[in-house]
């Protein structure tokens, strides 16, 4: 098979998001770049019965080949990688506490650095657009620029990485920083940190962690 061991790859990510809890039975999806287009999580398949085969390829003029019908949500993975480069993988999920903010048409302002690692002083919430259509992947790549996450209005959460492992854990970090910020607002508006101070985490971000 081809890209058999992306395609595994591909699979144990999408098992992994459950098992962490930003994901419920077979809500998101997982995809990663290849020559030509993406490897894609199918559409309505539960991710415990999901096989290596059952993963699609979508070439960038969206033809799809395999078995399964890809995840409805293709477009804005194929407009990721052809709108950012360095995107190798994209993870789509509806994590319990992102999902909540992103319900009442809410970002993550810079309560807390961490907020960075989405690449900026915030993570923004794209408008509400009908899933699997061109207008929502439209909205969540407005929402990107300059980020590599983003909450979707009443809907879930973006996240884009080098490669699975990156895209997995931003899409861990962003919930996180849902639930802080879910907790903090409880008891009030959380003072938010300024600009200047997130540029310079954000530039001490791009060099963080090993090499």
């Amino acid at each position: 098979m081809i890209d058999s061991p992306l395609r595994e790859r591909i699979v144990a990510t999408a098992r992994r998001m459950n098992a962490l809890g930003i994901n419920q039975g077979a809500s998101g999806n997982v995809s990663a770049r290849v020559e030509g287009g993406f490897l894609v999580t199918p559409s309505g398949l539960p991710y415990e019965s999901l096989q290596p085969a059952d993963i699609v390829h979508v070439g960038m003029d969206g033809h799809a080949t395999g078995h399964r019908e890809p995840s409805s949500e293709w477009r804005f993975h194929r407009d990721i990688y052809a709108t950012r480069p360095e995107a190798g993988a994209v993870v789509h999920t509806h994590s319990a506490f992102a999902t909540t903010l992103a319900c009442l048409d809410r970002s993550i302002p810079a309560f807390h650095y961490e907020v960075a690692f989405a690449g900026g002083s915030d993570i923004r919430c794209a408008p509400y657009r009908s899933f699997g259509t061109q207008e929502l992947s439209d909205a969540a790549i407005a929402a990107l620029e300059g980020r590599r996450a983003c909450l979707l209005a009443h809907h879930g959460v973006i996240a884009f990485g080098q490669d699975l492992d990156d895209a997995l854990r931003l899409a861990d970090k962003v919930e996180a920083m849902a639930r802080l910020y879910w907790q903090a607002i409880q008891v009030g508006e959380p003072a938010i940190l300024d600009d200047g101070e997130m540029a310079r985490i954000v530039e001490r971000f791009r060099h963080y962690g090993p090499r």
